[in-house]
């Protein structure tokens, strides 16, 4: 069966924004990690941002202050929050979930299109 679950994708134009959701199955328990993964054609996969249970928090340089992660525990359930959006930032993004900084659980990933 299917344990981590991603939604919020689609086709917006440069500037606009999309929340992404992710939720991981409540039979996963523990999970101290989760996170969120992009990538885009002819490029490698790259760590977006991630979360710890504590709340600590990582951004990759290209999406700060522009992106926000969010995740509420008692559910298993990640958000991330885009906001001005460019064309660069098109690209297949997957919710990975674990115990320590390696996701132990991935998505299916959601397809995100930014116009210009």
């Amino acid at each position: 069966q299917v344990q981590v679950v991603e939604s919020g994708g689609g086709l917006v134009q440069a500037g606009g924004s999309l929340r992404l959701s992710c939720a991981a199955s409540r039979s996963i328990f523990n999970i101290n990690v989760m996170g969120w993964y992009r990538q885009a054609p002819g490029k490698r996969r790259e760590l977006v941002a991630r979360i710890t249970r504590g709340g600590s928090i990582y951004y990759a340089d290209s999406v700060k202050g522009r992106f926000t992660i969010s995740r509420d525990n008692a559910k298993n359930t990640v958000y991330l929050q885009m906001n001005s959006l460019k064309p660069e930032d098109t690209a297949v993004y997957y919710c990975g979930a674990g115990y320590s900084e390696a996701p132990n659980y991935w998505g299916q990933g959601t397809q995100v299109t930014v116009s210009s």
